[in-house]
């Protein structure tokens, strides 16, 4: 079934240098133990999913070219997701608004080639002596 992911959860693309965070906009927002509970819909790149640091996809127009410019040399340039389509395949017996709820297992595809994944869900349980 997977750990349903929330706000805040961290997020690493194939192609990308560096880790984001997930951010839930407050729309029809359900806490998941503080933070919001996200959907399969919350894949709006530069809303939702955060850059990555530097993209070394080929397929990323702006990194084709400057690798052209260095004469074939990988030259990354900076990260700006692409995501087309909702993550997939989402929780099968969680939904949140009449959408599947998002779940670490969920990956979301940018159009350049990269497969974003979840890291760390951002919801935790906290055990209090």
């Amino acid at each position: 079934m997977g750990i349903l992911v929330s706000s805040g959860a961290q997020m690493m693309c194939t192609f990308g240098a560096a880790p984001s965070a997930l951010n839930v906009l407050p729309v029809g927002m359900v806490n998941a133990g503080g933070p919001a509970a996200a959907t399969i819909m919350d894949n709006k790149p530069m809303v939702n999913i955060a850059p990555f640091g530097m993209c070394m996809s080929m397929s990323n127009p702006q990194v084709a070219a400057a690798t052209a410019a260095a004469m074939g040399v990988l030259t990354p340039m900076p990260c700006i997701p692409n995501v087309p389509g909702p993550w997939a395949p989402g929780s099968p017996t969680v939904m949140i608004g009449n959408k599947p709820a998002l779940n670490n297992s969920s990956k979301a595809m940018c159009a350049f080639g990269g497969a974003i994944s979840i890291m760390v869900p951002g919801q935790f349980t906290v055990m209090v002596p």
